[in-house]
C-alpha cells in the first residue's frame, strides 16, 4: 500500500462528526482527499458507502472513475475490485452510487443501512434532495461528507451546512493555498483567470459566493445587495399594512411577494412559493401568518376564469374579493419596461434574511433565454425561478400604489454585522 498522502487541512477526515462539509474553490484537493480517506477507511473496517450526487443519469457522471483512480494510486488494486456500477472490497466493503434527483421517499429506502455517504458537487443538490436524503442515513455512526465548490449563498447546501451549520459537523474550508501539488499548468490558468476576471476569480479559485449567477439580468442590482445592509432582519411593523403581490400559476409556481411600505422604504418581509394549490389554500396560509393585511395585488390577468387556482372557474380577483380582501391589478406592462422599473426599485428594497432567501435566489437566477440560432440573449427565461422575479416585477411596477397606512410609525431596521445576500 502507498503512503496516505493528505494535505493537513484534511486530517479532520479522520475524526468522527455526523456532517463534514469541505468547500471552496478549485484545487483544494476536495475531492481526491475524499475519495482516499473513504477508500482507506474502508480497509480498516467493513463500511457501506453511498456516493451521491443531484443527478446522475449513468456511472460516468459518478465519482466512480475518480475512486478507481485513487485505488491504483494508493496500491489497493488487490483490495478493491472495481466493478462496473460498484467497487467491492475483500472485508466486504462496499461502494454504490445514485442520483438524488430521481430517488424518491421510498426508492431511498435501500440506502438506509449506509455507514457513510459522499456528497460531491453539493452546490446544486435541492432542498428536496436534502430533505429525502438526511433523514436515511441515520444508522448509528454513520456519516454524511459533502464537498462543493460554493455557488449562491442562497443555495441551499449553503444554507443548510454554512449558514445554519448543524450539531456535531466540522467545516473545513479549503483552496489552492492548501494544496503543496499544484502543477504549473494550475498556477498558470488561474493567474490568467485573476488577471482578465477578478470576480470569476474570487468564486472559482478563493471559493467566495457569487452575487448572482453568470448572466443573470440583475447582475448589478444583486452585486449592490451584496455590499449593502439592506438583507437583514426585517421585522412586520404592526403599524404598517402587509401588501401581498402575485404571480400566478398552478402546475408553474405560484410566487406570492410580502411587503410593507414605510415613505419610500419597500420592506420585504416574507415571501411564499408553490404550486398545485388554490387559492383558497393560499389564503389560509395568509391568514395564517397574522399579518394585518393591506392590498391583494394580482398580474392583469387574475380576472381571467382560466386558472384552475380558483377550483370553481371563477377567476382568482373574484375569489378573493368573495373572501372580503381587498384586491387590486397591476396594470399590464412590457416586461422589459418592468425590468427597468425593478432595477429602479432595488436600491428602496430591504429584504428579511430568513423569509426571503428563496425570492432572492429566484432573483439571483432570473436570466434571459439564448437560442441556438443567434446564440445571443433574448426574452426572459420561462423556469422555476422566473415565478419569483416576476412577482418582484409586479411589485416594482406598483411600488408607488402601495400604502403606507399607519405611517406615522418609524420602527428602524436593525442591521446585522454582517449582510446576507
Amino acid at each position: 500500500m502507498a503512503h496516505l498522502q493528505l494535505p493537513q487541512k484534511l486530517k479532520p477526515l479522520f475524526e468522527p462528526a455526523t456532517y463534514k462539509a469541505l468547500y471552496g474553490g478549485r484545487g483544494g484537493t476536495k475531492s481526491w482527499g475524499i475519495a482516499r480517506a473513504l477508500l482507506i477507511q474502508g480497509t480498516t473496517q467493513t463500511l457501506r458507502v453511498l456516493c451521491a450526487r443531484e443527478t446522475q443519469k449513468s456511472i460516468r457522471d459518478s465519482v466512480h472513475r475518480l475512486l478507481g483512480d485513487q485505488i491504483v494510486a494508493l496500491g489497493l488494486t488487490d483490495f478493491y475490485q472495481v466493478l462496473k456500477s460498484e467497487i467491492r472490497g475483500v472485508n466486504g466493503t462496499e461502494f454504490v452510487f445514485a442520483g438524488l434527483s430521481s430517488l424518491t421517499v421510498d426508492s431511498i429506502k435501500s440506502f438506509e443501512g449506509v455507514d457513510r455517504c459522499w456528497v460531491e458537487e453539493a452546490q446544486v443538490v435541492s432542498k428536496r434532495s436534502w430533505s429525502i436524503l438526511i433523514p436515511t442515513i441515520r444508522k448509528p455512526g454513520s456519516e454524511t461528507w459533502i464537498s462543493f465548490n460554493p455557488d449562491l449563498d442562497t443555495d441551499d447546501t449553503w444554507v443548510r451546512f454554512i449558514e445554519n451549520t448543524p450539531p456535531n459537523s466540522i467545516l473545513i474550508p479549503v483552496s489552492y493555498r492548501d494544496n503543496p501539488w499544484l502543477s504549473e499548468k494550475f498556477i498558470k490558468d488561474m493567474e490568467h483567470l485573476k488577471k482578465t476576471d477578478p470576480v470569476s476569480f474570487k468564486n472559482v479559485y478563493e471559493g467566495e459566493c457569487r452575487a448572482a449567477a453568470e448572466g443573470a439580468i440583475y447582475t448589478p442590482e444583486m452585486t449592490s445587495l451584496a455590499g449593502s445592509k439592506r438583507v437583514c432582519n426585517v421585522p412586520v411593523d404592526p403599524m404598517l399594512e402587509v401588501h401581498t403581490v402575485w404571480d400566478l400559476g398552478f402546475n408553474d409556481s405560484c410566487a406570492i411577494v410580502f411587503v410593507q411600505r414605510q415613505l419610500s422604504e419597500l420592506r420585504i418581509v416574507d415571501y411564499l412559493e408553490d404550486s398545485l394549490r388554490n387559492m383558497a389554500q393560499y389564503v389560509s396560509d395568509l391568514q395564517g401568518k397574522g399579518y394585518r393585511y393591506g392590498t391583494d395585488w394580482l398580474p392583469w390577468d387574475g380576472a381571467d376564469s382560466k386558472y384552475k387556482l380558483t377550483g370553481d372557474g371563477t377567476s382568482p380577483e373574484s375569489i378573493l374579493r368573495k373572501m372580503k380582501r381587498r384586491v387590486a391589478i397591476v396594470p399590464q406592462m412590457d416586461v422589459e419596461i418592468g425590468i427597468k422599473k425593478a432595477r429602479l426599485v432595488f436600491p428602496r428594497c430591504y429584504f428579511d434574511k430568513d423569509n426571503t432567501i428563496r425570492l432572492r435566489e429566484c432573483l439571483k437566477r432570473y436570466r434571459r433565454a439564448i437560442p441556438t440560432t443567434t446564440n445571443e440573449p433574448s426574452v426572459p427565461l420561462h423556469d422555476e425561478f422566473s415565478h419569483g422575479a416576476d412577482a418582484f416585477r409586479y411589485m416594482a411596477i406598483v411600488a408607488d400604489k402601495l400604502t403606507d397606512s399607519g405611517g406615522l410609525s418609524r420602527t428602524p431596521i436593525k442591521y446585522p454585522q454582517r449582510a446576507y445576500v
